[in-house]
């Protein structure tokens, strides 16, 4: 049978009845093409150990390929392939057969403390022609740094979802289909207030709580880009949304909450997860070691 049709078949399968996420999908599609591409197959009986193992020697040796992305890639192609294997398509599932390399464990990338205030200060007073970006930007920017919520989850806030008079964000269906409540702080609400009255003054209505400017529509991933491009440049910080992310949690570990806590704001289905910021601020680090017993000596 031919591998695309049948990948067809699993693209639909992961979407509709395991719910995967359009992101998963993607990646999913992304990697069997080139596994296709690369070792010219397009029937199931081509598929066999030797030409998998030929594309990660490639990936590792050729494409510099990180642990990371070595390992994105066995999981997807093992993930089609036990899937290919109950639909009866291919007799083994070859990929379960590929070593999978351990994953280096480094510090999350993080912005410091003055570097999101210098961040969140050039979102806010940058030139812009019109108002409600001003308003708007700087609760996009704000959001992400005081709230931690992922891209997708951004844009696909709802102004519903938004309850400033109980400061809350609800985020529905976020990564692993989880919904999730996450308490916001006087700052970032009053920043969401200031966007809220310039919405309704230029009469946006659309569902989504981040509008677009020209149109009554939620904001785009394109232009979420854009932005982040010019604030970059702006602000001379190399940064992108998901150091956002990180960033909130190690602010939020440095400012005292603890871990748990951060955990279910953060979206994390382990706390094992959340526990990899407690090694990437040094001031966390630095109050606890002041509990040794001895140091009052």
């Amino acid at each position: 049978m031919d591998i695309q049709l049948a990948a067809l078949k699993f693209y639909d399968y992961s979407s509709f009845i395991r719910g995967y996420a359009k992101a998963t999908i993607r990646r999913y599609r992304f990697v069997i093409n080139y596994y296709c591409k690369y070792c010219n197959v397009t029937e199931f009986e081509q598929i066999n150990e030797e030409n998998i193992r030929k594309l990660f020697f490639y990936g590792r040796t050729e494409r510099n390929w990180s642990t990371n992305t070595y390992i994105n890639f066995i999981k997807s192609l093992v993930v089609f392939f036990r899937w290919c294997v109950k639909e009866k398509y291919m007799p083994e599932n070859y990929a379960e057969k590929i070593e999978i390399p351990k994953l280096e464990k480094r510090l999350p990338p993080k912005l410091t403390k003055q570097q999101t205030m210098k961040l969140l200060e050039v979102v806010y007073n940058y030139p812009y022609q019109y108002k409600y970006l001003r308003y708007r930007n700087h609760a996009i920017f704000a959001t992400f740094i005081m709230a931690g919520l992922r891209k997708g989850e951004l844009l696909n806030l709802k102004f519903a979802d938004v309850d400033l008079e109980n400061l809350t964000i609800f985020v529905r269906q976020g990564k692993g289909n989880k919904d999730r409540m996450i308490p916001i702080c006087f700052a970032l609400a009053e920043t969401l207030k200031r966007y809220v009255v310039e919405r309704k003054r230029i009469h946006k209505t659309c569902p989504e709580f981040f509008a677009s400017l020209n149109r009554n529509m939620g904001f785009t991933q394109m232009g979420l880009r854009n932005l982040v491009e010019i604030i970059k440049k702006a602000s001379k910080i190399n940064f992108g949304i998901h150091k956002l992310r990180h960033s909130f949690a190690v602010l939020m570990l440095e400012g005292g909450c603890d871990i748990y806590s951060l955990s279910k704001m953060m979206g994390h289905s382990d706390i094992k997860t959340t526990t990899i910021y407690l090694s990437a601020t040094a001031e966390h680090l630095r109050a606890q070691i002041t509990k040794h017993p001895l140091n009052n000596l």
